[in-house]
């Protein structure tokens, strides 16, 4: 078993379709994967169809923007194997949809006002069939330069880093565990040492939190035996996945980093 649980599709602020992934996905031999697009269950009826098709056994995922108000910290919620219909993940996740949809044109409206040339329609369109303007639909607008360049993370450092632009409300990471668990789905803090959530752990496992990302490409050896320990104290499963996003991310194949074998969900 090969397992890949954590890429992003163009549902949300990945370049490549589910048909696309699942192909490279099968190319790079891994047997099991999880589409984890940010706060949206569209397109997972056609990732377990399509999953079928390649071979490939999917898991239903997601990817919750939540935010740690004691510590006044982003947190970003995993969730596995969870109902169809999502009802309560999907109660929690709207509300930042809309929010960041919101954000978006606001932004662009700033970028316009700066005498960059953008066209919201142009962006609407190339970002389908996400229903929402992320980050990555505008500045693939704005460039064709790639993630990884230094004019793409001058440009993006120029226009979305500075005082003036904000953030959108994000949601509290106890009701996004909750609703996870509500919908029967397995919780799951993504990457705890790129967004430093370890001391966070201990208080979501009584909110029902069941996992710990354990192999990421943010984490080093160090983040690894915290991971490890804290998994053993909290009878937590660790997870992993390359967090691939295609072209609006890092360079990385699907199926570089995998998840521990006590992970799978068979």
């Amino acid at each position: 078993m090969k397992a890949d649980l954590h890429v992003h599709s163009h549902y949300s602020d990945g370049s490549d379709s589910v048909r696309d992934i699942l192909k490279e996905a099968q190319k790079n031999g891994v047997t099991h994967i999880s589409i984890v697009d940010h706060d949206t269950v569209d397109g997972q009826k056609m990732i377990s169809e399509l999953g079928m098709e390649y071979n490939i056994t999917t898991i239903p995922g997601i990817e919750i923007s939540a935010y740690d108000f004691k510590r006044k910290r982003k947190v970003h919620v995993l969730g596995y194997d969870y109902q169809p219909n999502a009802f309560h993940i999907q109660k929690v996740c709207q509300p930042i949809l809309q929010r960041r949809q919101e954000h978006s044109l606001w932004l662009m409206q700033q970028i316009k006002d700066g005498g960059y040339t953008i066209d919201e329609k142009v962006i609407r369109e190339s970002a389908l069939p996400s229903q929402t303007i992320y980050k990555q639909h505008i500045m693939n607008h704005l460039t064709n330069a790639s993630y990884s360049s230094s004019i793409y993370r001058d440009l993006y450092i120029k226009l979305f880093k500075n005082s003036t632009v904000g953030d959108i409300e994000y949601a509290d990471v106890f009701t996004a565990v909750e609703a996870i668990v509500a919908d029967g789905g397995l919780a799951v803090v993504a990457h705890p040492g790129q967004l430093d959530s370890y001391e966070l752990i201990p208080e979501l496992v009584e909110a029902g939190l069941g996992g710990i990302e354990r192999n990421h490409m943010d984490h080093t050896q160090q983040d690894h035996q915290k991971i490890e320990a804290l998994a053993e104290s909290y009878d937590l499963v660790m997870t992993g996945g390359t967090d691939y996003h295609g072209l609006f991310g890092k360079p990385i194949k699907i199926g570089d980093i995998t998840s521990p074998v006590n992970a799978l969900f068979t």
